[in-house]
This record gives C-alpha cells, sequence and structure tokens, in this order.
C-alpha cells in the first residue's frame, strides 16, 4: 500500500546487502532477471506498487509462481496499514495519494486495496505498519532477512589527544586525563599505549578498573538500544592530553572487550604518531602546560 513504508522497506534490505530496485517497470523484470546482468551473490529485492507502470495484481502474481517454478527463491512481503493510518501520513506529508490526485485519499487507498489485493493473499510475510515507526519497519526487515552475522551497527573506537580538538564525529566521548599520565616516565614517555609498558602503568591506576568496566557496561546497554532504532555509525571516543598513551590504552581494551560480546569495533588512534589530523604537531610539554 502507498504510504506503508515500501521506501524504508527498501532501504533496509539494502542495508542488509541487496541490491535495491524501486518502482520497476514489470516489462523490465526479465532483464532484471537476467544471469549475466545480476551481481553474482547478491540478492535482490525490488519495489511494486500501484504507481508501478503496468501494474496487474494478478499478473504479477502468475509471474512470481512463474519465477518459483524456475527454482529461484522468491519471496513476496506485502506492507499494509490502516486506512486512517494512510490518510493521517498523506495528510502529514502533504502528498496525493496516486490514485487520487483530485479526490480525497480515502478513495485512493480504497482502489489501492481492491488493486493490490491479489498480492496481499499470495504474499509470503505481510507486515502491518499501523503502529510502526520507520525503525520498527527496519528491525522487521531485518528479523526476516538479515544473514544473522554480525551487527548492524557499525562501531568505531577512536584515540586521540585533546590539544588537537575533539574528533568531529564523535558521538560518545570519554576523558581519560583523570588517569595517571604516562609522559611523566622518561621511560615511557616515547612508547605509546600498544606498549606493554605504558598499558601495565595505566591500568596499575587504582580509578582505571572501576572507570573502565563503568564504560564498557554503559557501551553494552546502549550498543542494542542504537541498533533497534537503526542506527548505522557510531564513534566512540576516548582523549587524554596527547593522545599517545592512555587514550590509545583504553580504546585498545575497550575494542578487545566489545569484540568478545561479540561486536567488531574498528578501531582509530588518530594522534598516535604525534600528528593530530586537527592541528599542527605540539610537543607533550606544551601539551601538558595547555591544560594545566
Amino acid at each position: 500500500m502507498s504510504g506503508a513504508g515500501k521506501s524504508t522497506a527498501l532501504k533496509a534490505l539494502e542495508d542488509l546487502g541487496f541490491e535495491a530496485v524501486d518502482n520497476l517497470p514489470l516489462a523490465l523484470l526479465d532483464r532484471l532477471l537476467d544471469p549475466d546482468e545480476i551481481e553474482s551473490g547478491r540478492p535482490l529485492a525490488f519495489g511494486i506498487d500501484s504507481r508501478t507502470r503496468g501494474f496487474d495484481g494478478e499478473a504479477i502474481v502468475a509471474r512470481l509462481k512463474a519465477l518459483r517454478a524456475d527454482h529461484l527463491d522468491v519471496r513476496l512481503v506485502f506492507l499494509d496499514c490502516s486506512g486512517g493510518e494512510l490518510t493521517r501520513r498523506f495528510s502529514e506529508t502533504r502528498r496525493r495519494h496516486p490514485l487520487a490526485l483530485d479526490r480525497p485519499a480515502a478513495d485512493g487507498i480504497a482502489a489501492e486495496r481492491e488493486l493490490t489485493a491479489p498480492l496481499r493473499r499470495w504474499a509470503d510475510a505481510v507486515i502491518d505498519t499501523t503502529d510502526y515507526r520507520a525503525a520498527d519497519l527496519r528491525a522487521a526487515i531485518g528479523e526476516r532477512f538479515g544473514t544473522g552475522a554480525g551487527h548492524a551497527l557499525t562501531i568505531t573506537l577512536t584515540s586521540f589527544g585533546f590539544a588537537r580538538g575533539l574528533p568531529r564525529d564523535a558521538d560518545l566521548v570519554f576523558d581519560m586525563r583523570f588517569l595517571a599520565n604516562p609522559h611523566w616516565d622518561l621511560e615511557l614517555r616515547p612508547l605509546t599505549g600498544e606498549d606493554e609498558a605504558v598499558a601495565a602503568y595505566v591500568a596499575a591506576d587504582p580509578a582505571f578498573s572501576p572507570a573502565y568496566e563503568r564504560i564498557v557496561d554503559l557501551l553494552l546497554t546502549l550498543l542494542p538500544g542504537y541498533g533497534r532504532e537503526g542506527k548505522s555509525y557510531l564513534t566512540v571516543a576516548f582523549g587524554c592530553t596527547g593522545g599517545r598513551h592512555r587514550s590509545v590504552f583504553v580504546a585498545q581494551a575497550v575494542a578487545a572487550r566489545l569484540r568478545s560480546a561479540g561486536y567488531d569495533p574498528h578501531l582509530i588512534h588518530r594522534d598516535k604518531t604525534g600528528r593530530g589530523n586537527d592541528a599542527a604537531p605540539v610537543s607533550e610539554d606544551r601539551l601538558e602546560q595547555s591544560v594545566a
């Protein structure tokens, strides 16, 4: 049904790896399904509604049955919605119903129900979006067509130095400057948070363990919610003064815990080499003085 969420569903399928085509003229369907045209190993999703050129519910059902008889894995998902909610959506978006350009939306909705009835009867799944938000529909599509491998949410953990500025794309920022600073140990100063000696130094700070556990618990609480709400990217930033020692170690430690929980975070150390992306290099001594 127009207004029931077809575009949202197709975008969700595209995020799951499908090649998505909206309002495909049915005359082009055979060409689209030509083995020479299909990208190997990539599933195909195409959207049809009453606006589709040559729309004929019975003919579409017959065509899909023929494809299934040719041993193609074909599934039809019908998106439905109550008439009252569809009317409200068309009113809110100030769009006209495609079958009622000069009449009330209710007339177009009634006509469309009759046209699409064969598709609804033959559908493998009917999703009623009356009470759905866009995130709910994306979740419903993910449950039916997701591969189950990994998480849809792409997580990036980045370390950085405050003196060179916050990462511009950070969603969550944790300040690690409360931890003992390895910079003041002359033997550790040339090293980074990736070195065992620096890691041991930071981990030995009594404040590290309780803060680390709380940060991990918070992230493991938030991440499923971000996924349910349809968020695709999340950047979590860990900062210290220069971005070489404390933030690097903590970002790595958190990444390890997230991996053990089944996530696959990307890890970036923006300022580990002492050359930040947002400013010219600054000496460690000047960095400490700038925040003193």
